[in-house]
């Protein structure tokens, strides 16, 4: 568990800033694609937030540079704060990698600021694992060389010694998934401990077993293709063929088709194209180019 107070501090000038509208894209969405950005919203005349704002920045100086604060003023900014669908304040708004992951409204008492910064900071890998990183580290390069078998041997191992080690649990989901046994990947997903039921690693491993079973039923790349060239207006067919071009291991063209998707009618299918973009976005590394890449478009279409 990542402990607040570990580090080096950081300037608070650097950690705590003051946003407009002209500089939010700077400032928080393309910020956060390096260091995960809360945004309070706030306003002067507000009597909650003069009780929250300073412990929320208290709480992001004890974080020591895991985590910045930007501070949007909603009576000056009320175009930034209609996009988000600020609907009351303060709320508050956690911003990773170009986009919001979690948030909550009104005053909450500092334990719930705690636990909502520790919670950011592990969905930005923030988290630092026990002494079992070794064994991991091991059986993630078994999965990567195809040895899954071997691979979801030692997952299961690091799980008897620690029964709510996350990681080791998506790596089991995972390796079993690569195996397409994608009933016993439920089975372990479903299983997983209450305590890390909603990790990032378990998430993730979600996601990756939620596409393999779309996988499953994906149609032919060639003859849907064919369809969207033919009909560009044809959204269905452009997003059958986003699953196509996943399960065939494309995910970059995936994604591609899926920001087409969404630029031409985001609320297709309620908000179906920007849906699937989340669920390809958990299930792949956060570090990987295709997520940094599309991210950061589908940020650009969402606060042109």
């Amino acid at each position: 568990m990542f402990e607040l107070g570990q580090g080096t501090a950081a300037p608070a000038d650097d950690l705590i800033m003051d946003v407009s509208e002209a500089d939010f894209m700077e400032k928080v969405v393309q910020a956060s694609m390096t260091t995960p950005v809360i945004v309070d919203f706030w306003a002067p005349w507000c009597g909650p937030c003069k009780s929250l704002g300073p412990m929320l920045e208290d709480a992001v100086k004890a974080a020591k540079g895991a985590v910045k604060m930007a501070k949007v003023n909603v009576d000056e900014n009320q175009m930034i704060a209609g996009q988000l669908r600020v609907q009351s304040i303060p709320t508050v708004y956690a911003f990773w990698q170009g986009q919001p992951v979690d948030g909550f409204q009104g005053a909450v008492p500092g334990s719930e600021i705690k636990a909502f910064i520790e919670r950011l900071v592990q969905t930005s890998g923030g988290d630092a694992s026990g002494g079992l990183d070794d064994a991991i580290a091991a059986a993630e390069e078994m999965m990567e060389a195809g040895a899954h078998e071997d691979a979801a041997q030692v997952f299961a191992a690091v799980l008897e010694e620690e029964p709510n080690h996350a990681k080791a649990y998506a790596g089991l989901v995972r390796a079993h998934i690569a195996l397409g046994d994608l009933d016993q990947a439920e089975a372990i997903l479903n299983g997983a401990p209450a305590e890390i039921s909603k990790s990032v690693e378990l998430e993730a491993a979600h996601a990756q077993l939620e596409l393999a079973k779309q996988a499953a039923n994906a149609g032919p790349v060639a003859e849907l293709r064919a369809q969207v060239e033919a009909d560009p207006a044809n959204l269905q067919a452009r997003f059958d063929l986003a699953g196509a071009l996943l399960a065939n291991g494309d995910a970059e063209g995936a994604v591609n088709e899926l920001l087409e998707l969404f630029r031409k009618d985001r609320e297709w299918n309620d908000g179906a194209a920007k849906a699937q973009l989340f669920t390809i976005f958990e299930a792949l590394k956060p570090n990987d180019p295709v997520v940094l890449n599309g991210r950061r478009k589908l940020s650009s279409m969402i606060f042109a």
